[in-house]
Protein backbone atom coordinates (compact mmCIF):
# COMPACT_ATOMS: atom_id res chain seq x y z
CA UNK A 1 0.00 0.00 0.00
CA UNK A 2 1.37 3.39 -0.99
CA UNK A 3 0.81 6.24 1.45
CA UNK A 4 1.24 9.93 0.70
CA UNK A 5 1.03 12.43 3.55
CA UNK A 6 1.42 16.19 3.91
CA UNK A 7 2.03 17.13 7.53
CA UNK A 8 1.98 20.71 8.77
CA UNK A 9 2.78 20.60 12.46
CA UNK A 10 5.07 23.29 13.92
CA UNK A 11 8.68 22.73 12.88
CA UNK A 12 10.35 23.32 16.23
CA UNK A 13 11.05 19.59 16.53
CA UNK A 14 12.32 19.29 12.94
CA UNK A 15 15.95 20.15 12.32
CA UNK A 16 17.39 19.92 8.84
CA UNK A 17 20.84 18.36 8.82
CA UNK A 18 23.31 18.19 5.97
CA UNK A 19 25.27 15.20 7.17
CA UNK A 20 22.57 12.52 7.18
CA UNK A 21 19.17 11.64 5.75
CA UNK A 22 16.06 12.51 7.75
CA UNK A 23 13.48 9.72 7.76
CA UNK A 24 10.93 11.19 10.17
CA UNK A 25 10.06 14.76 9.28
CA UNK A 26 7.14 16.73 10.63
CA UNK A 27 6.84 19.03 7.61
CA UNK A 28 6.98 18.04 3.97
CA UNK A 29 5.57 15.41 1.64
CA UNK A 30 6.25 11.79 2.54
CA UNK A 31 5.73 8.83 0.21
CA UNK A 32 6.33 5.27 1.34
CA UNK A 33 5.53 1.66 0.48
CA UNK A 34 5.80 -0.78 3.36
CA UNK A 35 9.52 -1.07 4.18
CA UNK A 36 10.69 -1.08 0.55
CA UNK A 37 11.20 2.64 0.09
CA UNK A 38 10.51 6.01 1.61
CA UNK A 39 10.75 9.45 0.02
CA UNK A 40 10.55 12.75 1.90
CA UNK A 41 10.26 15.84 -0.29
CA UNK A 42 10.77 19.37 0.98
CA UNK A 43 11.56 22.77 -0.46
CA UNK A 44 12.73 26.11 0.87
CA UNK A 45 13.55 29.52 -0.50
CA UNK A 46 15.19 32.67 0.77
CA UNK A 47 14.07 35.95 -0.79
CA UNK A 48 16.34 38.88 -0.02
CA UNK A 49 16.76 42.62 -0.23
CA UNK A 50 20.10 44.10 0.80
CA UNK A 51 22.05 47.34 0.50
CA UNK A 52 25.69 48.34 0.92
CA UNK A 53 27.05 51.88 1.26
CA UNK A 54 29.89 53.53 -0.64
CA UNK A 55 31.97 53.83 2.54
CA UNK A 56 31.66 54.18 6.29
CA UNK A 57 31.21 57.93 5.89
CA UNK A 58 29.46 58.14 2.52
CA UNK A 59 26.04 56.53 3.07
CA UNK A 60 24.96 56.64 -0.56
CA UNK A 61 24.10 53.19 -1.92
CA UNK A 62 26.98 51.46 -3.69
CA UNK A 63 25.20 48.13 -4.18
CA UNK A 64 21.71 46.67 -3.91
CA UNK A 65 20.95 42.98 -3.49
CA UNK A 66 17.46 42.08 -4.76
CA UNK A 67 17.32 38.34 -5.44
CA UNK A 68 16.33 34.79 -4.57
CA UNK A 69 19.38 33.96 -2.47
CA UNK A 70 18.59 30.26 -2.15
CA UNK A 71 16.02 27.93 -3.71
CA UNK A 72 16.42 24.28 -2.76
CA UNK A 73 14.68 20.95 -3.24
CA UNK A 74 15.60 18.19 -0.82
CA UNK A 75 14.85 14.48 -1.15
CA UNK A 76 15.76 11.88 1.46
CA UNK A 77 14.61 8.46 2.59
CA UNK A 78 15.59 4.83 2.02
CA UNK A 79 15.38 2.13 -0.65
CA UNK A 80 15.04 -1.66 -0.12
CA UNK A 81 15.95 -1.40 3.57
CA UNK A 82 15.83 1.38 6.17
CA UNK A 83 19.58 0.85 6.61
CA UNK A 84 20.19 2.02 3.02
CA UNK A 85 19.44 5.72 3.03
CA UNK A 86 19.94 8.55 0.56
CA UNK A 87 20.05 12.32 0.61
CA UNK A 88 19.77 14.50 -2.50
CA UNK A 89 19.69 18.31 -2.55
CA UNK A 90 19.38 20.43 -5.67
CA UNK A 91 19.84 24.21 -5.94
CA UNK A 92 18.21 26.51 -8.49
CA UNK A 93 19.08 30.12 -7.64
CA UNK A 94 22.03 31.84 -9.31
CA UNK A 95 24.07 31.62 -6.10
CA UNK A 96 23.11 27.97 -5.59
CA UNK A 97 24.33 27.21 -9.10
CA UNK A 98 27.70 28.89 -8.41
CA UNK A 99 27.06 31.31 -11.28
CA UNK A 100 28.05 34.34 -9.16
CA UNK A 101 31.71 33.47 -9.58
CA UNK A 102 31.90 30.10 -11.29
CA UNK A 103 32.12 29.23 -14.97
CA UNK A 104 29.23 26.77 -15.25
CA UNK A 105 26.01 25.84 -13.46
CA UNK A 106 26.25 23.30 -10.64
CA UNK A 107 22.74 22.30 -9.51
CA UNK A 108 23.90 19.27 -7.50
CA UNK A 109 24.64 20.25 -3.91
CA UNK A 110 24.29 16.88 -2.19
CA UNK A 111 23.99 13.38 -3.62
CA UNK A 112 25.00 10.73 -1.13
CA UNK A 113 24.08 7.19 -0.12
CA UNK A 114 24.40 6.06 3.50
CA UNK A 115 24.57 2.59 5.03
CA UNK A 116 23.74 2.26 8.72
CA UNK A 117 25.53 -0.62 10.43
CA UNK A 118 24.11 0.57 13.75
CA UNK A 119 22.18 3.68 14.82
CA UNK A 120 25.50 5.12 16.05
CA UNK A 121 27.66 3.97 13.11
CA UNK A 122 27.06 4.84 9.48
CA UNK A 123 29.05 5.42 6.30
CA UNK A 124 28.36 7.47 3.21
CA UNK A 125 29.54 7.58 -0.39
CA UNK A 126 28.87 10.55 -2.63
CA UNK A 127 28.88 14.33 -2.45
CA UNK A 128 28.13 16.11 0.82
CA UNK A 129 29.49 18.64 3.29
CA UNK A 130 32.79 17.65 4.81
CA UNK A 131 32.79 17.41 8.64
CA UNK A 132 34.31 20.86 9.00
CA UNK A 133 33.41 24.01 10.90
CA UNK A 134 30.08 24.09 12.71
CA UNK A 135 28.59 27.12 10.96
CA UNK A 136 29.10 25.49 7.55
CA UNK A 137 27.60 22.15 8.51
CA UNK A 138 24.60 23.94 10.02
CA UNK A 139 22.07 24.07 7.19
CA UNK A 140 21.62 27.51 5.62
CA UNK A 141 17.98 27.11 6.63
CA UNK A 142 18.95 26.97 10.31
CA UNK A 143 21.13 30.11 10.42
CA UNK A 144 20.34 33.03 12.73
CA UNK A 145 21.85 35.52 10.26
CA UNK A 146 21.03 35.88 6.58
CA UNK A 147 24.46 34.52 5.58
CA UNK A 148 27.45 32.82 7.10
CA UNK A 149 30.46 34.81 8.31
CA UNK A 150 33.43 36.09 6.32
CA UNK A 151 35.60 33.64 8.29
CA UNK A 152 33.50 30.75 7.03
CA UNK A 153 33.83 32.12 3.49
CA UNK A 154 37.64 32.01 3.63
CA UNK A 155 38.34 28.87 5.68
CA UNK A 156 35.40 26.46 5.34
CA UNK A 157 36.01 23.00 3.87
CA UNK A 158 32.62 23.05 2.13
CA UNK A 159 31.35 20.15 0.02
CA UNK A 160 33.37 17.41 -1.65
CA UNK A 161 32.94 13.96 -3.18
CA UNK A 162 34.23 10.86 -1.42
CA UNK A 163 33.77 8.42 1.45
CA UNK A 164 32.32 9.59 4.78
CA UNK A 165 32.11 7.94 8.20
CA UNK A 166 30.29 8.85 11.45
CA UNK A 167 30.49 7.12 14.82
CA UNK A 168 29.04 8.04 18.21
CA UNK A 169 30.95 6.31 20.99
CA UNK A 170 28.76 4.43 23.48
CA UNK A 171 28.96 5.88 27.00
CA UNK A 172 27.33 5.17 30.35
CA UNK A 173 26.89 8.77 31.47
CA UNK A 174 25.42 11.86 29.83
CA UNK A 175 28.61 12.83 28.01
CA UNK A 176 28.75 12.02 24.31
CA UNK A 177 31.75 11.59 21.99
CA UNK A 178 31.45 11.72 18.22
CA UNK A 179 33.98 10.85 15.52
CA UNK A 180 33.55 11.99 11.93
CA UNK A 181 35.85 11.55 8.96
CA UNK A 182 36.11 11.71 5.18
CA UNK A 183 38.45 10.80 2.34
CA UNK A 184 37.53 12.94 -0.66
CA UNK A 185 38.81 14.41 -3.91
CA UNK A 186 39.81 17.77 -2.43
CA UNK A 187 38.45 19.51 -5.55
CA UNK A 188 35.04 20.57 -4.23
CA UNK A 189 31.58 20.18 -5.74
CA UNK A 190 31.07 18.10 -8.90
CA UNK A 191 34.78 17.60 -9.59
CA UNK A 192 36.23 16.46 -12.89
CA UNK A 193 38.64 13.52 -12.82
CA UNK A 194 41.68 14.76 -10.90
CA UNK A 195 45.20 13.79 -9.95
CA UNK A 196 46.58 11.53 -7.25
CA UNK A 197 46.10 14.12 -4.49
CA UNK A 198 43.23 13.47 -2.07
CA UNK A 199 41.77 15.29 0.93
CA UNK A 200 41.66 13.72 4.41
CA UNK A 201 39.36 15.12 7.10
CA UNK A 202 38.92 14.09 10.73
CA UNK A 203 36.65 15.64 13.35
CA UNK A 204 36.08 14.96 17.06
CA UNK A 205 33.14 16.33 19.05
CA UNK A 206 32.63 16.27 22.81
CA UNK A 207 29.25 16.96 24.43
CA UNK A 208 29.96 16.97 28.20
CA UNK A 209 26.33 17.54 29.26
CA UNK A 210 24.72 15.17 26.78
CA UNK A 211 22.66 15.64 23.63
CA UNK A 212 20.96 18.90 22.72
CA UNK A 213 17.19 18.92 22.29
CA UNK A 214 16.28 18.34 18.64
CA UNK A 215 19.95 18.21 17.52
CA UNK A 216 20.35 21.83 18.59
CA UNK A 217 24.14 21.63 18.41
CA UNK A 218 23.68 22.03 14.64
CA UNK A 219 20.98 24.69 14.66
CA UNK A 220 21.68 28.32 15.53
CA UNK A 221 19.72 30.03 18.29
CA UNK A 222 18.20 28.36 21.34
CA UNK A 223 14.67 28.01 20.02
CA UNK A 224 14.16 24.99 22.29
CA UNK A 225 15.03 26.96 25.46
CA UNK A 226 17.34 24.24 26.76
CA UNK A 227 16.33 23.74 30.44
CA UNK A 228 19.85 22.57 31.32
CA UNK A 229 23.19 23.93 30.02
CA UNK A 230 24.32 22.16 26.84
CA UNK A 231 27.78 22.40 25.26
CA UNK A 232 29.40 20.88 22.19
CA UNK A 233 33.12 21.27 21.46
CA UNK A 234 34.53 20.28 18.07
CA UNK A 235 38.01 19.97 16.56
CA UNK A 236 38.65 19.36 12.84
CA UNK A 237 41.84 18.77 10.87
CA UNK A 238 41.99 18.60 7.08
CA UNK A 239 44.95 17.73 4.85
CA UNK A 240 44.39 18.52 1.18
CA UNK A 241 47.18 17.09 -0.98
CA UNK A 242 47.94 18.75 -4.31
CA UNK A 243 45.02 21.17 -3.98
CA UNK A 244 44.19 23.17 -7.10
CA UNK A 245 42.32 26.13 -5.56
CA UNK A 246 43.19 29.06 -3.31
CA UNK A 247 40.89 27.91 -0.49
CA UNK A 248 41.13 24.15 -0.83
CA UNK A 249 37.74 22.98 -2.11
CA UNK A 250 36.80 26.57 -2.98
CA UNK A 251 38.31 29.68 -4.54
CA UNK A 252 39.99 30.54 -7.83
CA UNK A 253 42.38 28.07 -9.40
CA UNK A 254 46.06 28.36 -8.52
CA UNK A 255 48.71 28.49 -11.21
CA UNK A 256 50.37 25.49 -9.53
CA UNK A 257 48.89 22.97 -7.12
CA UNK A 258 49.80 23.15 -3.44
CA UNK A 259 49.44 20.99 -0.34
CA UNK A 260 47.25 22.69 2.28
CA UNK A 261 46.10 21.94 5.81
CA UNK A 262 43.32 23.50 7.88
CA UNK A 263 42.77 23.34 11.65
CA UNK A 264 39.36 24.28 13.09
CA UNK A 265 38.14 24.49 16.67
CA UNK A 266 34.54 25.43 17.48
CA UNK A 267 31.93 25.30 20.22
CA UNK A 268 28.18 25.69 20.67
CA UNK A 269 26.52 26.55 24.00
CA UNK A 270 22.80 26.90 24.79
CA UNK A 271 20.80 27.51 27.93
CA UNK A 272 17.29 28.92 28.60
CA UNK A 273 17.18 30.97 25.40
CA UNK A 274 20.82 32.07 25.35
CA UNK A 275 23.09 30.84 22.58
CA UNK A 276 26.84 31.21 22.02
CA UNK A 277 28.86 29.90 19.09
CA UNK A 278 32.60 30.39 18.53
CA UNK A 279 34.97 29.21 15.78
CA UNK A 280 38.72 29.47 15.19
CA UNK A 281 40.45 28.69 11.87
CA UNK A 282 44.03 28.23 10.71
CA UNK A 283 45.23 27.33 7.18
CA UNK A 284 48.87 26.58 6.30
CA UNK A 285 50.80 25.84 3.12
CA UNK A 286 54.57 25.63 2.79
CA UNK A 287 54.81 27.64 -0.43
CA UNK A 288 51.50 29.50 -0.79
CA UNK A 289 52.27 31.85 -3.73
CA UNK A 290 51.98 30.62 -7.33
CA UNK A 291 52.87 32.55 -10.49
CA UNK A 292 52.14 32.18 -14.20
CA UNK A 293 54.34 32.94 -17.21
CA UNK A 294 53.11 36.57 -17.32
CA UNK A 295 54.11 37.16 -13.71
CA UNK A 296 50.56 37.20 -12.31
CA UNK A 297 50.27 35.73 -8.81
CA UNK A 298 47.66 33.72 -6.96
CA UNK A 299 48.11 32.42 -3.43
CA UNK A 300 46.71 29.87 -1.06
CA UNK A 301 44.71 31.85 1.54
CA UNK A 302 47.02 31.11 4.49
CA UNK A 303 46.31 32.76 7.82
CA UNK A 304 43.80 32.60 10.62
CA UNK A 305 40.27 33.66 11.34
CA UNK A 306 37.57 33.67 14.00
CA UNK A 307 33.80 33.89 14.22
CA UNK A 308 31.75 34.61 17.36
CA UNK A 309 27.97 34.70 17.89
CA UNK A 310 25.92 35.50 20.98
CA UNK A 311 22.13 35.45 20.91
CA UNK A 312 19.12 35.76 23.17
CA UNK A 313 15.56 34.63 22.53
CA UNK A 314 13.41 37.62 23.49
CA UNK A 315 10.34 35.40 23.37
CA UNK A 316 9.43 32.02 21.91
CA UNK A 317 9.39 33.58 18.45
CA UNK A 318 11.80 36.55 18.51
CA UNK A 319 15.60 36.58 18.76
CA UNK A 320 18.35 39.18 18.93
CA UNK A 321 21.87 38.13 17.89
CA UNK A 322 25.32 39.68 17.50
CA UNK A 323 28.25 38.48 15.38
CA UNK A 324 31.89 39.49 15.13
CA UNK A 325 34.15 37.81 12.56
CA UNK A 326 37.70 38.41 11.33
CA UNK A 327 40.10 36.95 8.74
CA UNK A 328 43.80 37.72 9.00
CA UNK A 329 46.24 36.72 6.20
CA UNK A 330 49.82 35.68 6.91
CA UNK A 331 52.60 38.13 6.12
CA UNK A 332 53.54 36.13 3.01
CA UNK A 333 50.32 37.05 1.21
CA UNK A 334 49.45 40.52 2.58
CA UNK A 335 50.05 42.01 -0.86
CA UNK A 336 47.38 39.73 -2.29
CA UNK A 337 44.82 39.46 0.54
CA UNK A 338 43.64 41.92 3.20
CA UNK A 339 42.61 41.56 6.82
CA UNK A 340 38.83 41.93 7.00
CA UNK A 341 36.41 42.27 9.92
CA UNK A 342 32.65 42.53 10.33
CA UNK A 343 30.22 43.23 13.16
CA UNK A 344 26.51 42.46 12.66
CA UNK A 345 23.36 42.87 14.71
CA UNK A 346 20.53 40.58 13.71
CA UNK A 347 16.85 40.25 14.57
CA UNK A 348 14.81 37.17 13.63
CA UNK A 349 11.09 36.60 13.93
CA UNK A 350 10.36 32.87 13.84
CA UNK A 351 6.87 32.24 12.47
CA UNK A 352 7.30 28.47 12.26
CA UNK A 353 10.72 27.74 13.69
CA UNK A 354 13.55 27.95 11.15
CA UNK A 355 11.23 26.86 8.33
CA UNK A 356 9.36 30.17 8.10
CA UNK A 357 11.10 33.25 9.48
CA UNK A 358 11.82 36.92 8.82
CA UNK A 359 15.38 38.19 9.29
CA UNK A 360 16.81 41.70 9.46
CA UNK A 361 20.58 42.28 9.72
CA UNK A 362 22.54 45.51 10.07
CA UNK A 363 26.32 45.61 10.12
CA UNK A 364 29.64 47.30 9.45
CA UNK A 365 32.66 45.89 7.62
CA UNK A 366 36.24 47.18 7.61
CA UNK A 367 39.65 46.28 6.23
CA UNK A 368 43.23 46.27 7.52
CA UNK A 369 42.23 46.79 11.17
CA UNK A 370 41.11 50.34 10.39
CA UNK A 371 37.45 50.76 11.44
CA UNK A 372 37.40 54.54 10.89
CA UNK A 373 34.31 55.79 9.05
CA UNK A 374 36.32 57.91 6.62
CA UNK A 375 38.19 54.89 5.25
CA UNK A 376 36.95 54.36 1.68
CA UNK A 377 37.27 50.55 1.93
CA UNK A 378 34.85 50.34 4.87
CA UNK A 379 31.09 50.10 4.49
CA UNK A 380 27.71 49.72 6.19
CA UNK A 381 25.29 47.05 5.04
CA UNK A 382 21.78 45.86 5.76
CA UNK A 383 19.76 42.80 4.77
CA UNK A 384 16.09 41.89 4.91
CA UNK A 385 15.30 38.25 4.19
CA UNK A 386 12.27 35.96 4.30
CA UNK A 387 12.81 32.21 4.63
CA UNK A 388 9.88 30.05 3.57
CA UNK A 389 9.80 26.28 3.34
CA UNK A 390 8.39 22.96 4.47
Amino acid sequence: MIMIGLISNPAFSQVESDERALLNVENGISISKDSLFKLNLRFRMQNRFGVRTESGEDLSIEQTDFRVRRLRLRFDGYVLNPRIQYYIQLGFSKSDLDLDGGEYAQPIRDAIIYYYFKPNLYFGFGQSKLPGNRERVVSSGNLQFADRSIANGVFTLDRDFGFFGYYTLPTKGKAQYQLKGAVSTGEGRNPSPGDYGLSYTGRFEYLPFGKFINSGDYSEGDLEFEPNPKLSIGITYNWNENAARTRGQLGTYLYEKRDQNVFIADAMFKYIGWGVMAEYFRRNSLDPITENAEGLKRAVWVGNGANFHVSRMLSRKSELAFRYAVVNPDQEIVNLEKRAEEAILGFTRYLNGHRIKIQANFGYGWLDAAPELNDYDNYWFGTFQVEFGI
